[in-house]
């Protein structure tokens, strides 16, 4: 589905994706992790088309998305912070996404699954943080879409809603989903990912499943792991 081939990326001075190679052709869930400044903001906003790389290709289902605009349409995204218009009923922000992608949506099972009918007459500034990330939830998850991009989907969440989350998660995947995941919280990422793709300098350090990662790094713990990653050493 995502075709990456030696994806390179300056801001000024700064070498942020240096020769970058993936391939995702599996369904499933995949996790893109690393340190802050290791390029996975801009990775992800390559495949969304919002960064244009220096050099190379970035293709889905065999396409170069370079000029184009219409792959997005097979594609969700949930931003890390949304920044909703404040004033907006609940209500009218999803009525208004449903009108501008002009889809078949599932807004009111997710509205149910996520447990926000309360607040749907509320507007958008009246909201927590916890409250803001379930409809940013809603709004990623209803297109029904092949593709889905989550950048730290349990921000804010309390522990019964990161439940549900992760409970839809396995739900899309076993409905043959592809969806890209980045989150600091390790035990979150260790219990949903199928594979992990470690960014280090702006190139793959690391790509396999949990248990690999355990074994390469001879690490029993995953979070262990991940940090032993982080010191460069061989695994």
């Amino acid at each position: 589905m995502v075709s990456i081939k030696n994806l390179h990326k300056k801001f000024g001075s700064q070498k942020v994706l240096d020769g970058l190679e993936l391939e995702i052709k599996e369904k499933g869930i995949i996790a893109i992790l690393g340190p802050n400044g290791s390029g996975k903001t801009t990775l992800i906003k390559s495949i969304l088309g919002m960064v244009i790389p220096d050099k190379g290709t970035n293709k889905i289902d065999g396409k170069d998305i370079k000029n184009r605009w219409d792959y997005r349409q097979q594609l969700d995204y949930l931003p890390q912070i949304a920044n909703f218009p404040g004033n907006l009923k609940v209500i009218e922000l999803i009525t208004m996404i449903k009108d501008l992608r002009g889809l078949p949506a599932r807004d009111k099972e997710l509205i149910d699954f996520f447990k926000i009918e309360h607040f749907l007459d509320k507007k958008l500034t009246k909201l927590s943080g916890g409250m803001k990330q379930k409809v940013n939830l809603v709004l990623c998850f209803m297109f029904d879409s092949p593709l889905i991009i989550l950048d730290e989907p349990t921000s804010g969440l309390d522990p019964v809603s990161l439940l549900r989350l992760r409970k839809f998660i396995q739900q899309e995947k076993e409905n043959g989903k592809t969806i890209l995941i980045t989150s600091h919280i390790m035990d979150f990422v260790e219990d949903v990912a199928d594979r992990i793709i470690f960014l280090l300098e702006g190139k793959i350090y690391f790509d396999g499943t949990v248990n690999e990662l355990k074994e390469s790094t001879q690490e029993p713990d995953f979070e262990h792991a991940i940090a032993k990653l982080l010191t460069k050493e061989d695994v």
